[in-house]
């Protein structure tokens, strides 16, 4: 059974309810479309300036702020401000989590 950031595989025992209300954030963040393909291409490379991501979308600087805020308050990614621009990091931590959550060795099975 994988266990890493204090949280234990689903498959390997049920979550307690405060693991639940640690995590649930972070999956509720990246249920939406625009904020998964956001942290896909954030997690792509060490920092993504907002310069780079808003092109990418056919939406609004503001729509995009705004998912970016979502990612970063279910604390998934990093931010700092330098000059005008924002620049974005994921947090290592927050994937580590999620993945130790995720993961199934060959003695577990799911049904």
């Amino acid at each position: 059974m994988s266990k890493q950031a204090g949280l234990d595989a689903i498959a390997g025992r049920p979550m307690a309810p405060e693991q639940a209300a640690v995590v649930a954030p972070m999956f509720k963040a990246l249920g939406d479309p625009i904020r998964l393909r956001l942290m896909s291409m954030i997690a792509s490379v060490p920092e993504m300036c907002v310069c780079d991501l808003t092109p990418a979308f056919d939406l609004s600087g503001p729509t995009i702020s705004h998912h970016l805020k979502v990612l970063r308050e279910a604390g998934l990614v990093d931010s700092e401000r330098r000059g005008t621009w924002v620049w974005y990091r994921v947090r290592p931590e927050a994937f580590r989590r999620l993945g130790a959550l995720l993961a199934i060795s060959g003695d577990e099975g799911v049904a």
